[in-house]
């Protein structure tokens, strides 16, 4: 089978397209049989050997997939060769095969295309994870999304609505910015022409906000947090900004206020059942037309290493595809 294939820790621009033995099924996995790969931040940090899970070389990146089931293994119960399948992978993806743990596994309703349950599971199961049982978020508290253009953020505001929250998109312009309200922000701010906290201060009249879902990190962090309420939460989902702030403890203690972590991946482990029920949540939304994904750029396999430099660059309004 074809697969791109990481040969050393670096960029993007290296990986190469190689033919690669079949997978066989392992305990508790099934194999997939690719049809979409969703791309995600955490593919240019495993092939740069920065993620706190890293496979040993070679190995194809690429953390999660759509697809159908192509073999299952005798231990695995529920599913069946030929089923619509939306899977965390972490690693492996980006090949014509995957091996996936069924625990960490999705029936895809036919209500969506392979192409977008491909870029479904980690932008919006991080989402509902993070402001759910991470955040304990209330539909009557106020919802800060950073970098609200990207897949993360745009799944977080849609999620965020769904719960029945407030939400104040930030993004670093006005076409960014435009995005985040035609997927139901209730206001913007363009934090490249307005001061992060200033902006905050407008949209909530000066009372600050009740939950920050931060997937960028870098110099916004802590602005953002100086901006909660009592009793706020400052969600950590990740640092697309390329930089891992440092936070005073005394404001969390002035604020009363909490800084909270929030790693899917391992919890899809850890919690299989409250995924699991966490997803079926989310298809409903998706049925219900609450959650529209977007897709920004499709690229082919053998381009897998542009989507991932597209993605690093900063330059998707959604979520980055490649299609097998």
């Amino acid at each position: 089978m074809k697969a791109l294939v990481c040969e050393a820790h670096g960029l993007p621009e290296a990986l190469v397209l190689r033919d690669v033995a079949l997978p066989q099924l392992k305990p508790g996995t099934m194999r997939v049989k690719v049809g979409a790969v969703g791309i995600n931040f955490l593919d240019s940090l495993i092939i740069a050997g920065r993620y706190q899970v890293q496979p040993d070389i070679p190995f194809s990146p690429g953390s999660e997939v759509g697809g159908i089931v192509d073999a299952v293994a005798d231990d695995v119960d529920g599913w069946s060769v030929g089923d619509r399948v939306a899977a965390m992978t972490t690693y492996g993806g980006l090949a014509e095969y995957v091996l996936v743990e069924a625990s960490r596994a999705a029936k895809v309703p036919e209500s969506m295309d392979l192409a977008t349950a491909a870029g479904f599971g980690v932008a919006y199961g991080t989402a509902i994870h993070a402001l759910d049982q991470r955040g304990r978020m209330q539909p009557s508290e106020t919802l800060l999304v950073l970098g609200a253009a990207g897949g993360s953020g745009l799944a977080a505001v849609e999620v965020g609505k769904a719960m029945g929250a407030r939400v104040i998109a930030a993004a670093s312009s006005p076409e960014k910015c435009r995005l985040a309200a035609a997927h139901s922000a209730d206001a913007a701010i363009d934090y490249r022409q307005e001061e992060l906290r200033a902006g905050i201060a407008r949209c909530t009249s000066g009372q600050g906000v009740d939950v920050i879902f931060d997937p960028v990190g870098g110099p916004l962090a802590e602005p953002a947090f100086r901006s909660l309420a009592p009793n706020g939460r400052h969600l950590v989902i990740g640092f697309a900004a390329g930089e891992i702030p440092s936070l005073p403890f005394n404001l969390a203690l002035v604020k009363s206020a909490s800084l909270v972590g929030v790693f899917w991946g391992a919890f899809t482990r850890r919690e299989p059942d409250r995924h699991r029920a966490n997803m079926e949540q989310l298809f409903q939304w998706h049925e219900e037309g609450k959650l529209t994904p977007l897709i920004d750029r499709r690229f082919t396999l053998a381009e897998g290493g542009l989507a991932i430099r597209h993605l690093m660059d900063r330059k998707a309004h959604g979520k980055v595809i490649v299609e097998i």
